[in-house]
């Protein structure tokens, strides 16, 4: 089987894909003569050259790049097939990536794990929703696997992070380009203990709109179900829901209310047979053989993470120019309401926050966003 360079070496040959590469791999040929049998001719010729003359091939500029990268900063790899931290259940899909290119820590790929995706536009009651979920799954010892969009997916992964949890988040794009571009503070999050940043893209490669869909396959394929938290009728989070239903993984609806249009969507889903949930008990009693001991908080020591910035904030974190209610921030943060107010004030003096109309705002100058 190739090395984890050769591996890098065929996520890069020209006129194959993603699809054409695990295609290959799945056949398990020889390397490298097999390859090249199997191989179309651009992607053969490209190998050919490298393996003869890697000093003449454009792909070796790349390599050299790659390892770079790699070396640059901690918890940088590659994972592929042949590494001990592959996620197993991505042979059952019918499409798995060749290679993940990893940013964080791998042991949050180590507990079970469960998809939450949403609507990029929630509501203050989905936003509370995704946040409660994920804190309680997280309290029963799960992972929660989401795309790092807006709205529901950073709300429920942000909510996992602060509870002590893990989260992996599967990018669009490098794992190395943030984007959206206000999750700086998210995605800097993420690859601190218990957070995981993955792509089937190299490092280096800006997001596009076609590689979303394909993206919410490799979110679907790591988890043993999905949770649609609030969804419009057209929302992608139905792409997710697909996919996991062609990958025979569950899937998982909170209901909404008929007169609000970011539940018409969840509301289609149980409709056409999803679970409907309550509380996370309810997705529990559908995975018996999944279900995780109860895992305490794990402590983010002194030795293990960065000091505490701005965007760290447990409270802060979840503001943005859009005010948010008091009764929403206690939901989303898990504080007292006496402990959030308390908060909102000290962040208040310092120039970070403040109240508005219908809620309260970060203030210019304070930090990234979610």
């Amino acid at each position: 089987m190739p090395t984890a360079r050769e591996w890098r070496l065929l996520s890069r040959l020209p006129g194959l894909g993603a699809g054409g590469l695990a295609e290959l791999a799945a056949r398990a040929p020889d390397w490298p003569q097999g390859w090249l049998a199997a191989m179309p001719r651009e992607a053969a010729t490209a190998l050919r050259l490298w393996l003869d003359h890697p000093a003449r091939s454009p792909l070796t500029a790349d390599l050299d790049a790659d390892e770079a990268w790699l070396a640059e900063a901690p918890g940088r790899e590659l994972l592929h097939p042949d590494h001990p931290a592959w996620p197993a259940p991505l042979a059952q899909i019918a499409d798995p990536p060749p290679v993940l290119w990893a940013w964080g820590d791998l042991d949050a790929l180590a507990p079970p794990r469960l998809a939450m995706v949403g609507t990029r536009k929630p509501t203050r009651e989905g936003l509370a929703n995704a946040a409660g979920f994920a804190r309680a799954l997280t309290e029963r010892g799960w992972s929660v696997v989401s795309g790092m969009a807006l709205g529901i997916d950073a709300a429920a992964q942000q909510a996992a992070l602060e509870a002590g949890g893990r989260s992996v988040a599967v990018l669009g794009g490098g794992v190395d380009v943030i984007y959206p571009a206000r999750h700086r503070a998210l995605h800097e999050r993420l690859r601190e203990p218990g957070g995981l940043l993955l792509s089937e893209h190299p490092p280096g490669t800006r997001p596009h709109p076609a590689f979303f869909p394909r993206r919410n396959r490799i979110v679907t394929g790591l988890c043993r179900g999905v949770l649609v938290v609030e969804a419009a009728e057209r929302s992608g989070s139905l792409v997710s829901a697909r996919l996991a239903g062609e990958q025979s993984r569950e899937v998982f609806a909170v209901p909404g209310s008929i007169h609000n249009p970011q539940a018409r969507g969840c509301l289609g889903l149980l409709r056409d047979g999803a679970v409907l949930v309550r509380d996370v008990d309810d997705i529990l009693a559908e995975l018996p053989a999944w279900s995780a001991a109860p895992e305490a908080p794990r402590a983010r020591s002194s030795e293990q993470t960065p000091a505490v910035t701005d965007a760290d904030d447990p409270l802060l974190a979840w503001l943005s120019d859009t005010p948010t209610p008091v009764d929403s921030l206690v939901n989303l943060t898990g504080l007292s309401v006496a402990e959030c107010q308390r908060r909102l004030l000290a962040l208040e003096l310092e120039g970070r926050a403040g109240p508005a109309a219908g809620g309260w705002v970060r203030l210019p100058g304070s930090g990234g966003a979610w």
